[in-house]
């Protein structure tokens, strides 16, 4: 009986490691040992970062509402608390998204939210 190896499986477990490796930098791409730390970092930089791009993106809605509210003489806290009582239930992505594009929009809900000074 021939001598059986396991080449074909451990050539693919290689090629695997380094199809991930494509573009990085000299010999993190080239040779397998490196390649292989790189992918598993870069792997573990992703799943920690998909976690993260959520919570960047929820500051950065705060902060365009927060300075839409200033605009029209509110604050992000009073703006936020009134829309609650007034029973209006927007998150932050579609009032980040008006504070932008319809200033119109925006204003009234200042105004219905009652955290105007005006």
């Amino acid at each position: 009986m021939p001598r059986a190896t396991n080449n074909p499986a451990s050539r693919k477990r290689r090629k695997k490691v380094l199809k991930r490796a494509k573009g990085f930098f000299s010999g993190r791409r080239k040779l397998y040992r490196t390649a292989k730390e790189t992918v598993m970092r870069a792997m573990a930089f992703a799943t920690r970062d998909r976690k993260q791009r959520k919570r960047q993106f929820r500051r950065l809605w705060t902060v365009r509402i927060n300075a839409a509210c200033r605009l029209h003489g509110a604050t992000y806290g009073r703006f936020i608390s009134g829309l609650k009582k007034a029973g209006i239930s927007l998150d932050r992505k579609v009032l980040a998204d008006m504070a932008v594009r319809d200033d119109a929009g925006f204003k009234r809900l200042v105004e219905l939210s009652g955290a105007s000074k005006k």
